[in-house]
């Protein structure tokens, strides 16, 4: 029988990790690394290894073509282009202290579409081949052109046989046509809700005045359209991080039951923030820490709720085919079912890349509304956009299930090739799996109540941890 590799690793309460390429995983002891490593399996470790799909008797057969299937559904393929994030405008009527876009005042000149640049938009969007298609509006703050969003929703209503539209609004700023645009069932509205008023208003706003504005607006849209328009996320200063219990009460009182705790981010004007030292350590600190309030809630109250970002690696660890989330795809490819429509109609692969352009980093461009792709920057920035070959990942326990991101590589060193254990990337996403296995496989009712809530099943089970010894 032949033994597919498995990776490995050693976990706090000293058991350890396998996996194989084609995710499938594994908890075991160290007498079984040493059989496994000495080519010494005996016929128990055989059985187990056979029965959990980690083996194979000859090339082509069913266990091999199994193999080859979750392998394969690991990797992220390449789809029809069918999400655009649009800029109208950089201008924006907040200044936060950890901007990553580095936006314009909002009285600042030229940095709006103009009318030929809309007219390109339009054509553009015109010549997409998809029959379906999701808008996010982003800024600044887009509702600052409102005629823009009017006239680009329009259009793609026509257009396409399906179009959803997400507005990205800090929602200081509400009239009656602002409102009429929200109203439609096809629009959603995405805000920033940074914890409790206090922490709002230091992080935000910055004034009493504008906090009121921004409650009373968040309070009249969740009112008049109802929970389900509206999705929220907090961006955390890890030097001054909010009353977490009061966060999510304020998140649960407007009806909002997944939370994406979200980093200060290494782009624009944020670069600038000072946090101290050891950031990274003490963000995956908070993190876990969070996980563990939310299992303790939930099993209190009985009303569930998510931390969106790592509900999705769980999902990535337990479900084949789980790649809607860019930062664990793998392959990774850029321009090829999503990209960005800057202000002065530019194209971007990710958000994070046209936020390098603004600071005068580097020229991630990759083409214009006018001219169209430059599909030989796009072919360069796809060679660094897997993780299969990098020498580090092929080690990696967590392999299967993480992915690569090229744009902030470029943002913090200036370069793809530094080595992956070193990045922030690589540091962030080893806690975060290494936080998934050990609620998987924590013998608790709490802990498996959300975890079965988290992953979209009815209850949990026990083949969903398996174990050997």
């Amino acid at each position: 029988m032949n033994v597919w590799p498995l990776k490995f690793r050693e976990t706090p309460d000293g058991g350890i990790v396998f996996a194989d390429d084609a995710g499938g995983f594994f908890k075991s002891d160290e007498g079984f690394l040493r059989r496994y490593s000495n080519d010494s399996l005996n016929a128990s470790d055989l059985a187990f290894l056979r029965d959990g799909g980690h083996s194979f008797g000859k090339e082509f057969d069913l266990p091999w073509t199994s193999f080859a299937y979750r392998w394969s559904r690991r990797q992220s393929r390449p789809q029809q282009l069918s999400y655009v994030i649009l800029v109208p405008t950089l201008r924006c009527n907040l200044a936060c202290g950890y901007c990553q876009v580095s936006r314009a005042s909002e009285a600042a000149r030229g940095f709006d579409w103009t009318a030929d640049t809309l007219r390109d938009v339009l054509a553009y969007l015109g010549s997409l081949e998809t029959t379906d298609i999701k808008v996010e509006f982003q800024g600044g703050e887009p509702m600052l052109r409102i005629d823009i969003l009017e006239e680009v929703r329009t259009f793609c209503r026509s257009r396409f046989r399906e179009a959803q539209f997400v507005v990205c609004t800090n929602l200081q700023c509400l009239g009656s046509r602002e409102l009429a645009f929200l109203e439609a069932d096809d629009t959603f509205v995405s805000t920033s809700l940074d914890g409790d008023r206090a922490t709002h208003e230091r992080q935000r706003t910055h004034e009493s005045v504008r906090t009121n504005e921004f409650f009373d607006n968040l309070d009249h849209v969740v009112g008049r359209f109802g929970p389900g328009k509206v999705s929220a996320l907090p961006t955390i200063d890890v030097d001054n991080p909010p009353d977490f219990p009061a966060l999510l009460d304020n998140f649960e009182n407007y009806g909002i039951h997944s939370v994406y705790l979200r980093p200060v981010n290494h782009q624009g004007f944020a670069r600038k923030l000072k946090q101290g030292t050891n950031v990274l350590a003490r963000w995956n600190r908070i993190h876990a820490d969070f996980i563990d309030l939310l299992v303790d809630r939930n099993c209190r109250t009985g009303r569930f709720m998510e931390e969106y970002y790592f509900s999705q690696c769980l999902k990535r660890v337990l479900q084949l085919g789980t790649d809607n989330h860019v930062d664990i795809r793998n392959p990774n490819f850029f321009a090829s079912d999503y990209l960005v429509v800057d202000h002065d109609g530019r194209l971007y692969p990710t958000d994070e890349a046209r936020m390098q352009s603004r600071i005068g980093r580097i020229d991630l461009s990759i083409g214009s509304v006018t001219d169209g792709l430059d599909l030989a920057k796009v072919a360069l920035l796809n060679t660094s956009s897997l993780n299969n070959f990098d020498p580090d990942c092929i080690h990696c326990v967590y392999q299967p299930f993480c992915g690569t991101d090229v744009i902030d590589d470029v943002s913090r060193y200036g370069r793809v090739d530094v080595p992956r254990p070193d990045t922030w990337f690589c540091g962030r996403h080893t806690a975060v799996f290494d936080k998934v296995f050990e609620l998987i496989y924590r013998r608790d009712e709490a802990v498996r109540q959300s975890l079965a809530h988290w992953a979209g099943v009815s209850s949990w089970a026990e083949e969903m941890a398996p174990a050997h010894s």
